[in-house]
């Protein structure tokens, strides 16, 4: 039996870290991408709710870094060495970034869901963090579950159940 206190939510355009036994958890991942960022033998993990692929899309001064995906994930990394995270063991698994609606014209704008795992990969790049596992793309949206201490990132996509990477 779970206990439900030791889930962590994780809202859109949010992020948290937890270390073990919690697990984190985030909803409603469609053309969003949900980042976890950790470090496996310190049982600590870290966990982006990104919506959009770039921070010079916001046009807002007090900007929520935890939106775009240039800023949350060296945000996320932050977070999580302060949390006793060591920068050289991170890993990542990357989930969603669905294309939800489709369009008939080929604008670059309307494909968000591709958008946002390009530019966390970019990132992920970056930051020279390995990337184990990812599920990402199609057209239905996803809740992930990660737990630091068995390291495995529970997917539930709507219509075709549930599965772990």
């Amino acid at each position: 039996m779970i206990d439900l206190s030791q889930i962590i939510k994780v809202g859109i355009a949010d992020m948290n870290v937890i270390k073990a036994p919690q697990l984190i958890r985030t909803s409603g991942l469609g053309s969003c991408v949900g980042v976890v960022i950790f470090d496996q033998s310190q049982k600590v993990a870290g966990l982006a709710h990104i919506m959009l692929p770039s921070s010079t899309l916001s046009k807002v001064n007090n900007m929520n870094v935890a939106k775009y995906a240039d800023t949350a994930i060296e945000e996320l990394i932050n977070n999580v060495i302060k949390n006793g995270g060591r920068t050289h063991y991170l890993k990542a698994k990357i989930a969603g970034g669905a294309q939800m609606f489709q369009f008939q014209s080929g604008n670059d704008i309307m494909r968000i869901g591709p958008r946002n795992v390009e530019a966390v990969l970019e990132e992920l790049k970056r930051f020279k963090i390995s990337l184990l596992s990812k599920d990402v793309g199609g057209s239905s949206g996803r809740t992930i579950e990660f737990d630091p201490e068995t390291a495995k990132l529970k997917i539930r996509t709507v219509n075709q159940g549930i599965k772990e990477i």
